[in-house]
């Protein structure tokens, strides 16, 4: 079997490297907001180029404690609109309404799944205060055209970077365009520890300070809280973790791209459709390919079909947040595009460990695809 993604095998390259750093924490008696956190912050700002970086406890985290500290600052209040694309992962909805904020969901540009700025601008209201711009499959969305709306209508930007490490818009990296950002180092993303993890870059020293202050318990100083606070802080071993796998993160990118130009070259089924504007080859100075999504009408037949003939696959995702039994105010809106890309979407097998040959291979059980069930 073909995995879909083989981590084991990943972390093993670095296994000395890594190894090596967790008992540099194990031997320093100091495991949390230590010397490794401080300097994966400053050394994952300087890869994103931002003036700040804050490490919290996960992706979500993330996302909810910049909204948390921008209504902190008085810059946001209950019931105030995140617009936000509708084909996201959930995270990206459950950040909003933890805030007690309200999501207002649009649908994306097929092209690229990303949030479609022409849409966005067209559901903003007097209540709009953010828009969240969700970096799909590690493409990022439009961010020129996304920070021109937000300006022209003095709204605040929050960059979703979660699937996005490394991408860029004209050389200018995810994490480098909103007004912050959140990252996720779930251990499947390209960027990823050894556990849950996330950060948030930011060039808002303010915001910088104050999510910090929220994530430590309210305070920057033990014992003194300055807001009822959460523990959302990034630990010293995965902090470690991240610091050592950093260093490989633009090679490792490179090689996804060599991997999905292989995928682009050789998948020549009409009905399993590749990426859209993969042809433009500024792309592949822009996308970090987090992962590799086909779309075809019957998904289900061609995910079958590849698992018979020893191939991984996984759905991203099967379900849009407005129609998961969490949100059950929301299960009665339609959102067509969304509806069919959840629908159709296939994720192939993509990352470091994948040969070009199983990438050619992968490819061709694509191609003899038709339609039905085969053995």
């Amino acid at each position: 079997m073909i995995p879909f993604l083989d981590l084991r095998n990943t972390n093993k390259q670095y296994r000395k490297e890594l190894i090596d750093a967790c008992t540099r924490v194990v031997d320093s008696g100091w495991y949390i907001q230590g010397e490794e956190t401080e300097a994966f912050e400053r050394e994952f700002s300087s890869y994103c180029a931002t003036k700040h970086c804050i490490g919290v406890a996960n992706g979500l985290d993330a996302l909810t404690l910049v909204l948390r500290a921008w209504k902190v600052q008085g810059k946001l209040k209950d019931g105030d609109e995140v617009i936000v694309p509708a084909n996201t992962y959930i995270a990206s909805i459950l950040a909003i309404t933890e805030n007690n904020l309200k999501p207002v969901l649009v649908e994306p540009d097929e092209t690229s799944y990303n949030i479609c700025p022409h849409k966005t601008e067209s559901a903003i209201s007097s209540k709009t205060r953010v828009i969240l711009a969700v970096h799909l499959y590690g493409q990022l969305a439009d961010m020129p055209a996304i920070m021109d709306i937000a300006e022209r209508h003095h709204l605040l930007v929050l960059e979703d970077a979660a699937q996005a490490h490394g991408a860029n818009v004209n050389g200018r990296k995810a994490g480098n365009w909103g007004h912050a950002s959140g990252f996720s180092f779930y251990p499947g993303k390209n960027l990823g520890a050894l556990g849950d993890a996330g950060a948030i870059t930011t060039h808002c020293s303010e915001l910088a300070e104050t999510v910090r202050a929220i994530g430590n318990y309210g305070g920057l100083k033990k014992y003194e809280n300055i807001y009822q606070g959460v523990n959302s802080r990034l630990d010293e071993l995965q902090a470690a973790v991240l610091r050592v796998k950093l260093k490989y993160l633009d090679k490792e990118i490179s090689y996804r791209r060599k991997i999905a130009q292989t995928y682009l070259r050789t998948i020549t089924n009409p009905q399993v459709i590749v990426p859209f504007n993969s042809t433009d080859p500024l792309v592949w100075e822009q996308h970090v390919w987090h992962l590799f999504v086909v779309r075809c009408e019957k998904r289900d037949e061609l995910k079958i079909f590849l698992e018979e003939n020893g191939i991984q696959t996984l759905i991203h995702y099967p379900i849009p947040p407005h129609k998961q039994q969490a949100y059950p105010n929301l299960n009665k809106m339609t959102f067509p595009v969304t509806e069919q890309i959840h629908q159709q979407v296939l994720s192939l097998p993509i990352g470091p460990m994948l040969s070009v040959d199983e990438a050619i291979r992968i490819s061709e059980i694509c191609n003899l695809f038709d339609g039905k069930r085969l053995a």
